[in-house]
C-alpha cells in the first residue's frame, strides 16, 4: 500500500455519511480553516495565547453552568483519563461497566487503581444495552472502597440514564460520579432532547466532533468539583498543543449557544421527526432523537446494513437486531430524504 495521508483528505465520494464526525465534511462553524497554517500559533510572548485559552475556558464554564470547562483536543478519552487522575489515587477502586469504552479501563491502569466491573443487562428486542440503575452499581458502593464509578449515558444507540438518582447513590458512598456524555454534545443546547449531565455529575466528558459538528479530536471536560482537573491533563497533555483545534472548540460552543445555533439543532429535531413519520417499513427505537436505531421484520440488523451500505449509506454500527445510524448537526433534509427513499426499497 502507497497511500500518503493528503491522498486520503483529497478522497470524495458520493457515500452519504451518518457516522461520526458529525459535520460530514459539508457543515463548517468555522469557516477560515483555510488559513491553518497561519492560525497553528506556539506559546510565545508575542500571542501570549494561554490567557485567552484561560479566558475562552471561564466563558465556556459560564455557558454550561459548570465549576470549570476544559478543552481537550485528544479526545473524550483525555478526558475520562483526567478525570480518573484527579479523583483517583493508587490502589483505591473504581467501578466501571465491562463492556465500557477502552479508555475507562486504561484510566485506571494510568492511575494505578483497581477496576471493579458491573453489567447492563440486554434489551433483547434492540440488541443494545439497558441504561445504568441505581440498583445495578449500588450493591457495588455497598461492598465499600469504591472512589469512583464511570457511567457512559447516552449509549451509542441513544440510551440515557438517570444521572441525577446516580450521583446521589454516588455521594452517599462518599464516591464520585464520571459521566462518559461523548455521544451527547447537544443535550444542554436543546430541551427537545435528553437532560444532559454537565450540571449534575462531578464531571462529564463530551465530544465535539460526535454530534456537534466540531472536528477530530475536539471534547470538553467538565467538573463541578473543586478538584484541580488541569493538573492531571497537564501530566499526560502535550506541552504544544494545536491552538487551531482549540479555536474550533471555541467556535462550536459559541455557535451551539447561539440562536442560530440552537435553531438548528431544532431544525434537526423536527426534521428527523418528519422523516420518522413518513418512514413506516421499518420500526425505530423511542430513545435520543438524534440516534436513529431501527429494526427490520425478517431482517438482521446485519443484514439491514449491508443493504444500506449497497445503497450508498454507511451506518454507525450494527448488531444482530437493529442498525444505528447517526445523525449531527451536519445532516440535513437531503440526507435524509435519500435514507427515506432507500428504505422505502427493503
Amino acid at each position: 500500500m502507497n497511500k500518503s495521508l493528503n491522498s486520503i483528505l483529497r478522497k470524495k465520494t458520493n457515500v452519504n455519511f451518518f457516522t461520526t464526525p458529525s459535520h460530514s465534511g459539508k457543515f463548517f462553524i468555522k469557516h477560515k480553516f483555510y488559513q491553518f497554517y497561519k492560525s497553528d500559533i506556539s506559546e510565545t510572548e508575542v500571542h501570549k495565547p494561554e490567557e485567552a485559552l484561560e479566558c475562552s475556558e471561564k466563558q465556556a464554564a459560564q455557558i454550561y453552568g459548570t465549576v470549570k470547562t476544559k478543552y481537550l483536543i485528544n479526545g473524550s478519552t483525555s478526558g475520562i483519563v483526567a478525570a480518573v487522575l484527579a479523583c483517583v489515587k493508587s490502589g483505591e477502586k473504581v467501578l466501571i461497566w465491562d463492556n465500557a469504552h477502552p479508555c475507562h479501563k486504561n484510566a485506571c491502569i494510568l492511575a494505578g487503581a483497581e477496576v471493579a466491573e458491573y453489567s447492563i443487562p440486554l434489551n433483547e428486542k434492540w440488541g443494545i444495552p439497558q441504561a445504568v440503575t441505581v440498583e445495578i452499581i449500588e450493591p457495588y458502593l455497598k461492598s465499600g472502597g469504591i472512589k469512583a464509578v464511570i457511567v457512559t449515558s447516552p449509549h451509542y444507540e441513544g440510551v440515557v440514564s438517570d444521572i441525577a438518582a446516580l450521583v446521589d447513590v454516588c455521594h452517599k458512598y462518599c464516591a464520585y460520579l464520571i459521566v462518559d456524555e461523548a455521544h451527547g454534545a447537544l443535550y444542554p443546547f436543546s430541551d427537545r432532547l435528553p437532560q444532559s449531565a454537565v450540571t449534575i455529575a462531578d464531571f462529564t466528558v463530551q465530544s465535539l466532533h460526535k454530534t456537534a459538528g466540531g472536528l477530530n479530536p475536539t471534547a470538553l471536560l467538565h467538573t463541578n468539583t473543586d478538584l484541580d482537573v488541569g493538573k492531571a491533563l497537564a501530566l499526560f497533555n502535550t506541552t504544544s498543543p494545536s491552538y487551531p483545534l482549540l479555536a474550533v472548540i471555541e467556535s462550536t460552543i459559541k455557535y451551539l449557544n447561539s440562536k442560530k445555533g440552537r435553531a438548528k439543532i431544532d431544525t434537526l429535531i423536527t426534521e428527523i421527526e418528519e422523516f420518522k413519520k413518513k418512514c413506516t417499513n421499518v420500526e425505530f427505537y423511542n430513545g435520543d432523537t438524534t440516534k436513529i436505531l431501527i429494526k427490520k421484520s425478517g431482517m438482521t440488523g446485519f443484514e439491514l446494513s449491508e443493504f444500506l451500505y449497497k445503497n450508498k449509506i454507511e451506518d454507525e454500527r450494527a448488531n444482530n437486531k437493529s442498525v444505528l445510524l447517526l445523525t449531527g448537526l451536519g445532516t440535513d433534509y437531503k440526507k435524509l430524504d435519500y435514507l427515506f427513499k432507500k428504505l422505502k426499497n427493503v
